[in-house]
């Protein structure tokens, strides 16, 4: 059934993926960006088709007067929280930021404020973390909602400590929140430094300069953008308030492997280096809970997901 939603963060990576989405699917959508403008990299479609108001979520406690009117006049019944600092080196290693804890954790709490003071109450959709997962046994890396949790850096400390405000401030006041436990995603118009759109940008250069990798034995849940966004809206009719729910691929899936599906299209001769040789394990999601709930289930394949994502970077211009 279409419906209202309000997406911050809408100018982001996720963020356009997801209004495409929405409007696909009849729903009316309002953005917010920290200064109400577009990225380069925003579809111009989406651009022409979505209104944005400006919302600096790790500065202003509310948006100014005309942001909040036409937030309230919008009357939205979704409230997607995209908006982050989400790249993990830019957040702090042993302890967050000063500028992480604003963004992820008191911008979380104004988003749900925000949703409180609406007459119209809209659920919010709290997008989290796998970072909050405590390290896994490579032997058995699967965890489900209730894993134990325990992130060592700032990244996942915050979207933790987002995820239990998110869930307590909402019980409290009255707002329905739902947090869809992101595990690694990417896609074409995703930016460096993440992974595929870093080595694809190394590719689309076209010199003879090894292209560097962290490592090729890194393994991760990985999943398309374009998956994870369905996802997401179906927790907003579908998903239990108060719950918490992993969205994520289920399968364990090596860096290597991504790489050479890369090189297939990109450059087979083109030489690689490893800057941090070494096993790596991530938590892979248990998606259970998501996929007997709501159905959903991923669709598209790692190949198309690397084809497209090479396609938009052979076809960016070059800075």
């Amino acid at each position: 059934m279409p419906s209202r939603a309000l997406i911050t963060g809408v100018s982001g990576f996720v963020g356009g993926f997801l209004a495409e989405h929405l409007l696909a699917c009849g729903d009316s959508v309002l953005g917010a960006s920290p200064d109400g403008a577009w990225l380069p990299e925003s579809d111009p479609e989406i651009r022409d088709s979505i209104p944005l108001v400006g919302w600096d979520l790790g500065r202003d406690e509310r948006p100014d007067g005309e942001a909040l009117t036409r937030i309230e006049r919008f009357a939205p019944e979704a409230i997607y929280h995209l908006a982050a600092l989400s790249v993990p080196d830019e957040c702090g290693r042993d302890e967050p930021t000063p500028r992480a804890w604003a963004v992820n954790v008191e911008g979380t709490r104004r988003v749900v404020e925000l949703a409180a003071a609406l007459p119209s109450r809209p659920r919010v959709i709290a997008i989290g973390s796998s970072h909050v997962y405590a390290p896994v046994d490579p032997k058995s890396p699967t965890v489900n909602e209730d894993a134990p949790l325990g992130p060592a850096r700032g990244y996942g400390q915050t979207k933790l400590a987002a995820e239990r405000l998110a869930l307590e401030l909402g019980h409290r006041r009255g707002v329905q929140v739902v947090v869809a436990r992101a595990f690694p995603h990417t896609g074409p118009r995703q930016n460096p430094p993440m992974m595929l759109p870093q080595w694809a940008r190394q590719f689309a250069l076209e010199t003879e300069t090894p292209v560097e990798v962290h490592t090729r034995d890194a393994w991760i849940d990985l999943s398309d953008v374009r998956d994870v966004v369905r996802a997401y809206r179906l927790l907003t009719s579908i998903g239990h308030p108060g719950t918490v729910y992993n969205v994520g691929s289920g399968r364990n899936r090596r860096s290597g492997d991504v790489l050479d599906a890369l090189r297939a299209l990109a450059g087979p001769n083109r030489p690689v280096v490893e800057l941090r040789p070494g096993r790596k394990q991530d938590p892979i999601a248990d998606i259970t809970r998501l996929s007997v709930q709501t159905g959903w289930t991923p669709k598209i394949p790692l190949d198309q997901t690397v084809a497209d994502t090479w396609a938009f970077w052979r076809d960016w211009p070059d800075d």
